[in-house]
């Protein structure tokens, strides 16, 4: 594992990798536990996972060529070009008594939404019987993500399963969303923890500024229950709160109001990091965000404006059970997809800081300032269509 830092004195100028991190978990895992297995199409090494061949090869039985590699038939690497197949050979070995993880693309995860469902069904049935011994997680690990899909483009753009799980009334999923490599750390920490449950982690494979320490991390999803205040960058009694839900999101969040309070320098913002999800609830399926909690950190009052990764309806139908939704503003995936830059694929869905830039000083009464933002997406747009890159 990575040398997870107590303190952060310049939060964003380092950057980590969440997948080296998650690469390096599974190594352990490999080296701790002799039925650990890893599911993974043919994708290991471009999600940036390949840690895991210190521990262990690729299972293959056929013959072996000299310029092959991490072949061998004892391998607990499951790699095969199909979801479904891979799904259904985790949840047997996991119910059979065994421990793993599965990787893929973002966009490729929706596939086996039916089958998690049965696994899910099975885990609510089988909790009504004494004697059912409790089942290891079912660990899901979606990455190459719909922000950084440059060349693959809009087919490689879908982050439905989020939408589907957090839409279950089993209450037996979490959704994490690790803000930095710090953050992946504890998300791993509590993930490997849990029991009778799915737990599904999203981040992007590229590194990422990285912007807490592991005691704070730690803290979001214990006595925080899911969601924290970035106190670096936060004022007291904001005008307006800022949050943000997974780790591109949450960088362009912190960006944004760096923009905003360049244009309205009284303006007082709140940020919030939330880094899990489940049911109904910021939080996670055992420690979920209370109203009162939530009126704590997100006041009692002020407009909210969110930063989120997947569909912007998941988002407000778990707010709705907290806040007055005329206080509330979601920027999310909006279906909105292309084989263009990075900064345009976020403003293409209303996700890039310009776009919450000009959401906080709109909704925060600075409405002669949203402007620019909003010219500068436009001349972005252009010269991306033109040269393939950002301005």
């Amino acid at each position: 594992m990575i040398d997870l830092p107590t303190r952060i004195d310049n939060p964003g100028e380092e950057q980590g990798s969440s997948a080296q991190v998650f690469g390096d978990a599974l190594r352990e895992e490999m080296y701790r536990y002799e039925d650990f297995y890893f599911f993974s199409p043919d994708e290991t090494t471009s999600n940036r996972l390949s840690a895991v061949y210190d521990a262990t090869d690729r299972a293959w039985t056929r013959h072996v060529e000299p310029w092959d590699k991490s072949l061998a038939p004892n391998g607990r690497v499951i790699e095969m070009l199909s979801e479904n197949t891979l799904f259904a050979a985790m949840a047997g070995h996991i119910l059979s008594g065994g421990r793993g993880c599965m990787t893929s693309y973002e966009a490729f995860l929706p596939i086996i939404s039916s089958q998690l469902d049965q696994h899910l069904k099975f885990l609510k049935q089988s909790s009504e019987f004494e004697w059912r011994k409790d089942v290891q997680p079912l660990n899901i690990l979606s990455t190459s993500c719909w922000q950084r899909q440059d060349h693959n483009g809009y087919t490689h753009q879908n982050p439905a399963l989020i939408s589907s799980v957090l839409s279950k009334p089993s209450n037996r999923v979490n959704c994490y969303f690790p803000a930095d490599d710090v953050s992946a750390a504890a998300a791993w920490e509590h993930m490997s923890s849990t029991k009778n449950v799915v737990n599904l982690t999203t981040f992007n494979k590229n590194p990422q500024p990285r912007w807490i320490d592991i005691n704070h991390a730690r803290y979001q999803l214990g006595d925080g229950h899911g969601c924290s205040i970035y106190q670096f960058a936060s004022d007291e009694n904001p005008d307006i709160v800022v949050a943000a839900i997974g780790d591109i999101p949450t960088t362009e969040a912190l960006e944004g109001i760096k923009l905003a309070k360049a244009e309205a320098p009284n303006l007082k913002v709140r940020f919030v990091g939330i880094s899990a999800l489940s049911y109904a609830a910021i939080g996670t399926t055992d420690n979920k965000l209370l109203p009162h909690d939530f009126d704590d950190v997100f006041t009692r009052s002020r407009p909210i404006v969110v930063n989120f990764h997947g569909y912007s309806e998941t988002i407000r139908s778990i707010f709705s059970h907290y806040v007055n939704p005329i206080r509330l503003s979601v920027h999310g995936y909006e279906d909105q997809g292309s084989t263009t830059s990075p900064l345009d694929e976020l403003a293409r869905n209303h996700c890039s800081r310009y776009d919450i830039a000009a959401d906080i000083l709109e909704r925060s009464g600075n409405y002669g300032h949203a402007r620019k933002f909003e010219d500068y997406i436009i001349e972005n747009a252009h010269f991306a269509h033109l040269t393939g890159l950002d301005k």
